[in-house]
């Protein structure tokens, strides 16, 4: 029934939140421009998408997306790695680091980190005993 699940983080601007998927290895597979910016983006590496469109873009698509009781803002995902040292090693070194690394009651290890748009992304390597 359900096939995969991909967040669409809805920002101001996108292209403030490109070099950090850039570094990351994540590569654009389809962009809509609005404008002289873009309006949407769908970021992949590997089996994994990560989506970003505009306040903006989204008010020109649908604008009953953006109504409602609760506020949009930030977001957060999760992202299962298998070497989290690798991940670790291609984030740049100006990026906005929460938690370096952490161990979880739940047997992960994680970095967290927030994009230049303020979402906050975390990257987990299960342990293995």
């Amino acid at each position: 029934m359900y096939k995969n699940i991909t967040p669409v983080f809805i920002v101001d601007e996108i292209e403030p939140v490109l070099p950090l998927w850039t570094s990351l290895g994540f590569s654009r597979t389809a962009e809509v421009p609005d404008g002289d910016r873009l309006g949407f983006v769908i970021l992949q590496k590997d089996d994994v998408e990560v989506m970003y469109q505009t306040f903006a873009s989204v008010r020109g698509d649908e604008p009953r997306a953006l109504e409602g009781k609760r506020a949009h803002g930030a977001a957060s995902v999760f992202i299962a790695v298998d070497n989290l040292d690798e991940v670790a090693s291609l984030v740049p070194k100006d990026a906005d680091i929460i938690e370096r690394r952490r161990e979880t009651f739940y047997g992960a290890i994680e970095m967290i980190l927030r994009d230049a748009a303020g979402n906050v992304i975390v990257f987990a390597e299960m342990k293995t005993e």
